[in-house]
């Protein structure tokens, strides 16, 4: 049997995206791949708790470094761990397209909105529901996509639809967004993009 398709996680604040990853790895929804690392950019990041209890390896390149050093940092960790796919779960650093044209089809994100609705370069955590409620959108969701060079401008993978509600504050919408589409939608699409490297592999 083929080794399964290495997956980093790279991670900002709690982890929320990381847990639904894991979980899906745990119930077996990521048969061809497994999470073998967590990037953090933030040192006290929960998510790294979550990595722990997780006996993932997790590591910390902190955001505050200049570009340059902070994507060679990663790099470094990257091909030390053997990784195939990266795994953008809630990380609030742009990557540049230097970065990027590495690693074209293997970096997935996860954004609470539908593309192209309320995205781009700013455009993150409660800033996006707060954004679609004073919009008055009916219909809001997630979508994962590929990452580019343009922040949220990648090839989109999977969407799924979230009904917004009469009262809703972006930190409901926000949770009901997570609940109903962000946790369903990337373990699904990490698993779709695993194992197409996967078929490729057994192919050569």
């Amino acid at each position: 049997m083929l080794s399964r398709v290495r997956i980093a996680v790279f991670v900002s604040g709690g982890g929320t995206n990381l847990q639904a990853l894991l979980d899906a790895q745990t119930r077996g929804e990521l048969p061809h791949g497994e999470i073998a690392l967590v990037v953090s950019s933030q040192a006290g990041a929960y998510a790294l708790e979550r990595a722990k209890t997780a006996n993932v390896p997790a590591r910390t390149v902190p955001s505050s470094l200049i570009q340059q050093d902070f994507e060679s940092a990663i790099e470094q960790l990257l091909a030390a761990y053997r990784i195939d796919v990266i795994v953008l779960a809630g990380f609030l650093s742009i990557l540049s397209e230097n970065f990027t044209k590495k690693w074209p089809r293997r970096i997935l994100n996860v954004h609470p909105s539908l593309i192209p609705s309320f995205c781009g370069r700013g455009m993150y955590g409660l800033k996006v529901h707060e954004a679609a409620l004073a919009r008055g959108v009916k219909v809001t969701g997630a979508t994962v996509h590929f990452v580019n060079e343009i922040p949220d401008g990648g090839e989109i993978l999977l969407q799924k639809a979230v009904e917004i509600e009469p009262g809703d504050t972006p930190e409901v919408l926000q949770r009901r967004v997570m609940e109903q589409a962000e946790w369903q939608l990337l373990p699904r699409a990490a698993e779709i993009v695993c194992r197409e490297i996967a078929e490729a592999e057994k192919e050569n």
